[in-house]
């Protein structure tokens, strides 16, 4: 195993995902209370203690929440853009070590290096992240309007995903969001749909992809069964047939994912 990575949280009211090597133990995200995230860590038979440090993507409340409990609790360093320090909401409070980092600039935490690349949303200087370890690499992009050519470049020759498959485009469209909302998801800085996600994926695909949790679920305009629907398709191909596909849950914790050479 050269990365781990578990889910604890992911969907529109919270995500947190657990990164870890034989050595580091790392946190992209705190959207949960600081309460809640303890408990999903003790779930998934994770000490608290045992993180090394939070990789903050944006500054939007659902990627946020208990960030700065958290940090504070354990005393950890929480690394994230300047954009994303500046615009924190106010209920998140102080950060016990902010590091400011910069997109296209890698950098580590233990033995894990992390590569935070730009992606389009409506936030103050988002990122996606690629975290790499004795070769291997895992690539996670969620909140973003539009798969751009930076995006597609950052993310070749994952051998782990978690890619944003957000809504269902009808679900959307004919769904009770108000009209303004509707645009702004479906804008080059809302979210990627299920078939956005798909052709993002069959742009990346490769000889060693070993994973792909879909992630990001909106509870409103999208379900679980839509999404494995719409990837269906791809595991009934000789080519994607030794892929994992998981999709990444709202309410529960996901299995623990080990990715190798």
């Amino acid at each position: 195993m050269a990365i781990s990575f578990q889910i604890l949280a992911s969907g529109s009211k919270g995500n947190a995902i657990v990164v870890s090597s034989s050595r580091t133990r790392i946190l992209i995200d705190a959207g949960l209370t600081g309460k809640e995230l303890h408990r999903r860590m003790q779930l998934a038979d994770i000490g608290a203690t045992e993180i090394q440090g939070v990789v903050v993507t944006h500054e939007h409340q659902d990627h946020v929440r208990g960030a700065g409990v958290f940090s504070r609790r354990y005393e950890l360093p929480v690394y994230l853009t300047q954009g994303t320090l500046d615009n924190l909401p106010q209920q998140v409070g102080a950060l016990a070590c902010p590091r400011v980092f910069r997109s296209g600039y890698s950098f580590h935490i233990g033995d894990l290096s992390v590569t935070p690349f730009a992606i389009s949303h409506d936030a103050n200087d988002p990122v996606g992240l690629t975290i790499e370890n004795d070769g291997c690499k895992l690539g996670i992009c969620t909140d973003l309007g539009v798969a751009t050519q930076l995006v597609r470049k950052k993310l070749e020759g994952c051998q782990a995903m978690v890619l944003e498959a957000n809504h269902d485009v009808d679900l959307l469209l004919n769904g009770p969001y108000p009209w303004h909302l509707k645009q702004r998801i479906r804008s080059r800085h809302g979210h990627l749909s299920n078939a956005d996600s798909c052709e993002l994926l069959k742009a990346l695909l490769h000889d060693q992809l070993q994973v792909v949790m879909l992630a990001h679920l909106s509870e409103t305009n999208n379900r679980p069964e839509l999404v494995r629907e719409t990837f269906r398709g791809f595991c009934q191909e000789s080519r994607w047939r030794e892929i994992r596909f998981e999709v990444g849950q709202q309410h529960t914790i996901g299995s623990a994912m080990d990715v190798g050479l």
